[in-house]
């Protein structure tokens, strides 16, 4: 019996019957939410481990809520909408959603996706997992930037800043070649894989998000190319 629990957020209240019939059939533990602020307010009390969310919501949209989660933490999310539009699915993805669904679509072959997501998610906790247990704890070091890698640790004159695992990836792949220019598209092969699909301004949101986070981060862009780390420390 699986013990992940999954929050769906739809205000089609037979969608959500019908989800949840499947997801519940399958082991899992579901929470039904017809809109966004409701989801977010389940967040912050209580997680849940994946997210299915419809993009048209009342108040909140669903492509809101995302960007919100993932300004927090890498949790699966599937996106549903009944517009079947290109656009549409290049955004969800770029927000940081896991997967697209357009509606109608197959209950059993939402749970298909669900069961992937999670197994790829297990196979990386335990890709970890196996890593921490050899424990080397190397470390990179650029200026005032530290990276504790198997610990996926960031500090920033010796205080910790808390990465989400792409933030983190990008930070590292720059850190491991600083004053290296990379394009945006080497930088989307290297952080979401060969299979990603979308526009480069995914790199350019995870850049302004670093540079939120490190206000001093010597991330120079590189215009018509991509982005580098300078090696010089910063001022004071």
């Amino acid at each position: 019996m699986k013990s992940y629990q999954i929050a769906v957020v739809d205000d089609d209240a037979q969608i959500r019957k019908i989800v949840k019939a499947y997801l519940d059939k399958e082991g899992y533990r579901t929470v039904m939410l017809s809109s966004a602020e409701a989801a977010w307010e389940l967040w912050k009390e209580d997680p849940p481990d994946m997210w299915i969310l419809d993009i048209m919501l009342p108040g909140m949209s669903g492509f809101d809520l995302c960007r919100q989660i993932r300004k927090e933490a890498e949790v699966p999310i599937i996106m549903i909408s009944a517009r079947d539009e290109e656009v549409d699915r290049i955004l969800g993805i770029e927000l940081g959603g896991d997967d697209y669904l357009t509606k109608p679509f197959s209950p059993r072959e939402l749970v298909a996706r669900v069961n992937r997501l999670f197994h790829r998610l297990s196979s990386i906790r335990q890709a970890q997992e196996n890593s921490a247990s050899q424990a080397v704890h190397t470390a990179i070091e650029v200026g005032d930037l530290r990276l504790v890698l198997e610990e996926r640790r960031v500090f920033w004159r010796e205080e910790e800043v808390e990465m989400t695992l792409k933030e983190f990836k990008l930070l590292q792949t720059l850190s491991e070649q600083p004053n290296r220019s990379f394009t945006r598209d080497e930088l989307l092969t290297l952080i979401w894989g060969d299979n990603y699909f979308g526009y480069d301004r995914a790199i350019d949101d995870l850049v302004k998000r670093l540079r939120r986070k490190i206000k001093q981060l010597p991330v120079d862009t590189v215009w018509g190319h991509g982005y580098r780390l300078r090696t010089e420390r910063t001022g004071q």
